[in-house]
């Protein structure tokens, strides 16, 4: 049995490689960019007006005041999304615009419509009556000043987020470099594994397929059902790992059948192939029989958890999402860090991922609650539950108002922090 700490240092170090694809910016939700990305145009892409209201050039009121008005001729009226006005302009004339619109060539300021006064009215008016100096480049929005060509606007090894389509669409950025999606293919393990809603006690039924399946988005991979192993399938898995290795999988999930017992046969299946790292058994709560292995010579890798349903859950989010991660190319993930409500024992020698509750006090600190109902067979807890407190070895005892560190369980902290 290793620690924790270690099985994740031999993780990061059996990183399998995955390559490139070019595909539409507004499909790349949840996607990794492979490459800087950059603008291809400026944005705004013109001059344009802050406010509905009245271009002017404000030189022309250099000699404006109270005792002083002048009437700027409206010679034009133009809106978002038409050609610039080009019609040449004369002293003291005024053009009606639109908050997008192209600020025509010889106007430099706008007077919003709520501060303009008409002749002879409103309603139909012939002018717009100035009698103050109006400042130069008023509630104009420069081409270029959000962004200019060639600028960066996402980096290497992002994660694509709605935000981020949006800037892509708007700078007509069309398509983009990503890491492709990594493909997992599941398995279930065990004759007590049923597909049924109607099952006799001695059944189980098959949640843990479902519930990593539905991770698929938030953790940036694409799922495959396998199916559920039986008891005797030992060759039916090796024969299915051969097939793996000359397939578009790149990782197998197992759960089940990983521990010691008669019908646990997937450790001594994973050990007949040539690996380059292996580890079997890690020195946590919920989840200690976990098995990982790298096949030798082969951008392939497999992962065993436990059957129970929390192990499962608490292995994919803190051994199966980092790999993948690293994968990716991602940055390691941060911890929330929040406050203990209630003190916490557990065995000193043990990583502890705990089933907890993060709220915010009225001033604002960050708190978290160790729920009850640790036993990895329970649910009830989980559904509970909205964060996973990670409990480090080395200590057993864990008191109120103590810092600890948090992490989402079905998003990566990476999109939500």
């Amino acid at each position: 049995m290793i620690s924790y700490q270690n099985s994740k240092r031999i993780l990061k170090k059996a990183a399998i490689k995955i390559k490139n694809e070019t595909i539409l910016s507004i499909n790349s939700l949840n996607r990794i960019s492979s490459s800087n990305i950059y603008s291809k145009f400026n944005y705004p892409s013109g001059d344009n007006a802050a406010f509905d209201g009245y271009a002017i050039n404000s030189k022309d009121t250099k000699n404006l005041n109270k005792n002083k008005s002048k009437a700027f001729k409206i010679v034009g009226s133009i809106a978002a999304g038409r050609q610039p006005f080009k019609k040449k302009i004369k002293k003291f004339e005024a053009v009606e615009i639109m908050t997008g619109a192209i600020i025509p060539k010889g106007f430099d300021t706008i007077i919003p419509i709520e501060k303009i006064s008409f002749y002879p009215n409103k309603k139909n008016p012939k002018s717009i009556l100035i009698n103050k100096r109006v400042g130069k480049y008023n509630h104009v929005r420069f081409a270029g000043s959000d962004y200019k060509k060639k600028e960066l606007v996402i980096k290497k090894n992002n994660i694509i987020l709605p935000n981020h389509i949006l800037a892509l669409k708007t700078l007509g950025i069309k398509k983009i470099k990503v890491k492709k999606k990594i493909n997992i293919l599941f398995f279930s393990t065990g004759n007590e594994i049923s597909n049924s809603d109607t099952i006799p006690n001695w059944k189980v039924r098959n949640s843990n397929s479902h519930y990593i399946k539905n991770l698929e988005g938030n953790f940036f991979f694409d799922f495959k059902n396998g199916g559920i192993l039986k008891d005797n399938h030992e060759k039916i898995f090796k024969m299915k790992l051969n097939k793996m290795l000359n397939s578009k999988i790149d990782i197998i999930v197992t759960s089940g059948a990983v521990s010691a017992g008669k019908y646990d046969f997937i450790p001594n299946v994973i050990k007949t192939f040539n690996l380059s790292n292996y580890f079997k058994s890690v020195a946590i709560r919920p989840g200690k029989p976990i098995l990982f292995a790298k096949i030798k010579g082969k951008q392939k890798a497999v992962f065993g958890l436990p059957g129970n349903p929390m192990s499962s859950a608490a292995c994919f989010r803190f051994f199966v999402y980092p790999y993948i991660s690293n994968v990716l190319g991602l940055s390691e993930e941060k911890p929330i860090k929040a406050n203990l409500k209630n003190n916490f024992i557990k065995k000193k020698n043990f990583t502890r991922f705990a089933k907890s509750k993060l709220s915010t006090t009225k001033n604002g600190k960050i708190e978290v609650e160790i729920l009850k109902g640790q036993e990895s067979f329970r649910i009830k807890s989980f559904i509970k539950s909205n964060i996973w407190a990670l409990l480090p070895s080395g200590k057993s005892k864990f008191k109120k108002g103590q810092i600890v560190d948090c992490f989402f369980p079905n998003n990566s902290n990476q999109t939500l922090i």
